[in-house]
């Protein structure tokens, strides 16, 4: 389990296809000597599996369906990505709990900053995400939800775009700022909302002619 406060951002060295597999390799001087083979990390909100480790960069597998629903693979040498290690047991929850189970790969509308004039690293900024279809029914206004890892709180929600003020410390010390519109970002909606929405469609009862049937009416 992840909160979603970014520890440190990497880049992208080299994605690699192997049979059967892709491989991404990640320049983490920061966090790879905290790393062991077999560890998971949180790559732009992706909960990985950490191999060949040195101490400048880790190795990570994707899966068929990391490739097809995140947006890792959109990336290129150079690429910058939020790094997270998994929270320890009894760890204050800074943030809000995060799998690291992308849910789908949105879209970066905007990211403006809120007094033009400022320096960058002193003015908040207004972000803009379109959300993936399949993901929009666990989007709430003032819930949580994790972009690129990040956990966020949702603004503004209009049915399929989420708006999001980001502070001078999140847009400095993440890959926003490296981000330009148009950009597939990763986004996990909050578990706990996912549950409630489960729960409620569980609890709904519709009479069918096949439940009478199979019930002996």
């Amino acid at each position: 389990m992840f909160t979603g406060l970014i520890e440190s951002t990497g880049t992208i060295l080299s994605l690699e296809d192997r049979a059967g597999t892709r491989r991404i390799t990640v320049s983490a001087p920061a966090l790879a000597p905290k790393l062991h083979i077999g560890d998971s990390i949180a790559v732009s909100g992706v909960c990985l599996t950490a191999l060949d480790i040195d101490s400048e960069k880790f190795h990570a597998d994707l899966a068929a369906e990391t490739v097809a629903r995140t947006s890792l693979t959109r990336l290129a040498p150079g690429s910058v990505v939020n790094l997270e290690l998994p929270t320890p047991a009894g760890t204050p929850l800074g943030g809000h709990i995060v799998q690291g189970h992308v849910d789908g790969a949105g879209t970066l509308l905007a990211l403006n900053p809120i007094d033009p004039t400022a320096a960058k690293n002193q003015t908040d900024w207004w972000l803009q995400v379109e959300v993936p279809e399949n993901t929009r029914q666990y989007m709430v206004e003032k819930g949580s939800i994790a972009i690129e890892g990040i956990s966020l709180t949702i603004a503004r929600w209009d049915g399929r775009i989420a708006a999001i003020a980001i502070i001078p410390h999140t847009w400095a010390a993440t890959n926003l700022h490296t981000l330009a519109p148009g950009a597939s970002i990763n986004i996990e909606a909050d578990v706990l909302i996912k549950l409630a929405v489960q729960r409620q469609l569980d609890s709904v009862f519709e009479l069918t002619v096949d439940y009478l049937v199979a019930n002996g009416y």
